[in-house]
């Protein structure tokens, strides 16, 4: 096997073993020919953002769900498409790296080559600039008026029938954006987009979960659960770990559900309550003091890289140095630049904290989360609380002694689970057939997800139909509207997974219920174990709207011209009720919409 590009590799036994392993197709994709299903048109997820989406998406907003079906499939009064021949397709990887990345080549390479041996895949090395070690990755946009047409130019000078954007929210929003521009420049190559991102936060009522996050909080998981280990055994520390996962907390929340640690800090708990970086504080301190009133000095607590950005008062001093990095102030001169309350608030901090917020923002405009060292300043904060607390008498414990550390490029370099290399291969399959569907502007979604592969459900959806808009209010009363892009998800505090952390909390606190889920098992009870987050959630969507399909389907079949006038006044009446409810229910989705 050759990688980096060209340079032979030697593999491991495990590796050999792992590169013979061929993962199974859903029935719906098995055999040469599957049927695609085209349900009722889309719209978007927020009524009041249609009209802002519209404008940028004349061409590919409201196009209909796609559902791929068996050949023998029977389906009633539904759009059924033929193949159009795709000969030619480019795949590039336009993210960070997630295990499990290479399996969208795979599966899509496979299921060209099974419709016609003569049929081409081009990888572009580097990314976008032309990522993974197959190819490279870049974690730039497709945006600016010059990249757009570079791809768009790229793209007619290979010939591609298809291009296939591999990557999370921001490589998918580009993908999306760049499918209306070749629609509009009647441009014939068609936009697929692939949901891969460590992250966990591409998720939405069409998508369940993305390729790569599986492998990371597995590895992550094992990795905390022997920390906890180690603080049971020595028994005198505290150990402050930091997660990779951008500003959202899933990988945190799903890496607490497998090993049990003392404590975690959620990002949209502390946005929520609006905590100060000084109510953390409290809260970790308690929790220690509670904790050593029980013989208990050592303990384990997991806080996400996002997190500082969720304090209010350090995300304001971050915008505020970044609004000055803008300008073009010196980076030595930035401290004497910031307002009066934002100067006091870092000359307060740390100095190696100083350093890391002073850094240029990322090419999206937020941080540079990996290197803002949040576990270090929170144990450095908790330290010098306790120690008070230990010279005031008011701590009768041990001396408190942290050790941090920070797990997220051990994790997304690491072999993939066997859930994503499933899932990934699956999702280079429906590739395919959303582009032998002559489909534009799709991201290929596979469903019931918690189930065994046998039961997976594999369509496409629209990904205009996941876009919503930013509003930021101005000081002046305006209001700046943004871009329509996907916005990442975040943990859902109404959710089954975040419930299910709340009623195990303070067991996880207090008892040491660590749980060690071992490595990554690929074989065995533990090789089809999935994510708790998305078993504990009840997510298909996209089975749910079949669902309605078939009830309205009923409604039609029953109330027709000659029907008795109680079936028609009964029919009325619900429905009246019915669309009042989801009016209101709309209007308020409308009224509740983004403001930072």
């Amino acid at each position: 096997m050759d990688s980096d590009f060209g340079i032979p590799r030697e593999l491991s036994p495990l590796q050999q073993l792992r590169s013979q392993y061929h993962p199974e197709l859903p029935p719906c994709l098995q055999g040469t020919t599957v049927r695609v299903e085209l349900g009722d048109g889309t719209t978007v997820a927020k009524a009041g953002d249609a009209h802002i989406i519209a404008r940028a998406f004349p061409h590919t907003l409201g196009q209909p769900l796609a559902h791929f079906l068996r050949a023998t499939a029977k389906v009633a009064d539904a759009q059924i498409i033929t193949e159009h021949p795709v000969k030619r397709v480019g795949i590039v990887f336009c993210g960070r790296q997630a295990p499990g990345g290479h399996n969208v080549v795979w599966g899509l390479y496979e299921a060209l080559k099974v419709h016609n041996a003569k049929n081409t895949l081009l990888g572009f090395l580097g990314g976008s600039e032309g990522g993974y070690d197959m190819l490279g990755r870049t974690k730039d946009q497709i945006r600016t008026t010059e990249q757009v047409n570079a791809a768009l130019k790229a793209c007619t000078d290979l010939k591609l029938d298809s291009l296939v954007i591999i990557g999370g929210v921001t490589s998918n929003t580009d993908a999306a954006h760049l499918a209306e521009f070749f629609a509009e420049a009647k441009c014939s190559t068609k936009v697929v987009g692939v949901p891969v991102t460590i992250n966990g936060d591409l998720k939405n009522q069409f998508v369940e979960a993305n390729v790569g996050f599986d492998t990371t909080c597995k590895v992550n998981s094992q990795l905390i659960s022997n920390i906890c280990t180690d603080a049971l055994s020595a028994e005198k520390y505290y150990y402050f770990v930091r997660l990779m996962g951008r500003k959202h907390s899933h990988v945190a929340l799903e890496c607490t559900l497998q090993s049990h640690p003392n404590m975690v800090i959620l990002g949209e708990e502390v946005t929520a309550s609006k905590l100060t970086i000084f109510d953390i504080i409290k809260q970790i301190c308690d929790a220690v003091q509670a904790r050593a009133e029980q013989d208990k000095n050592h303990g384990v607590i997991l806080i996400p890289e996002g997190l500082v950005e969720s304090i209010p008062e350090l995300y304001a001093l971050l915008k505020e140095i970044h609004g000055l990095l803008k300008e073009g102030v010196q980076v030595d001169n930035i401290s004497t630049q910031l307002s009066p309350w934002s100067s006091a608030l870092f000359e307060f901090l740390p100095p190696f904290i100083k350093k890391q917020l002073l850094l240029h923002p990322e090419s999206d405009d937020s941080a540079q989360l990996s290197q803002i060292e949040t576990e270090k300043l929170l144990a450095y904060l908790v330290e010098t609380e306790m120690n008070k607390r230990l010279k005031e008498g008011t701590y009768k414990g041990k001396k408190f002694n942290a050790i941090c550390h920070f797990f997220g490029y051990q994790a997304r370099g690491s072999l993939p689970s066997k859930f994503d290399c499933d899932y990934a291969y699956v999702l280079g399959h429906v590739c395919y057939h959303i582009l032998a569907a002559g489909l534009n502007g799709y991201m290929a979604t596979v469903t019931n997800l918690k189930s065994p592969v046998n039961k997976w459900k594999c369509g496409a959806a629209p990904i205009s139909a996941m876009m919503t808009v930013k509003r930021w209010s101005q000081n002046s009363g305006s209001t700046t509207i943004g871009r329509p892009v996907i916005h990442p998800a975040s943990v859902d505090l109404k959710g089954k997974a975040y419930d299910l952390l709340r009623q195990n909390a303070q067991k996880f606190l207090m008892e040491d219920m660590y749980r060690n889920p071992g490595p990554v098992q690929y074989d065995g009870p533990g090789a089809d174990a999935k994510a708790v987050s998305l078993c504990v959630e009840d997510q298909d969507y996209m089975g749910k709207i079949k669902k309605l399909q078939e009830y309205l389907d009923q409604v039609r079949m029953i109330v027709k011209p000659g029907c008795s006038q109680d079936v028609l006044k009964a029919a009325l009446s619900v429905m009246a009720s019915v669309t009042d409810v989801l009016t209101t229910i709309s209007s308020s989705s409308t009224s509740g919409q983004q403001f930072a």
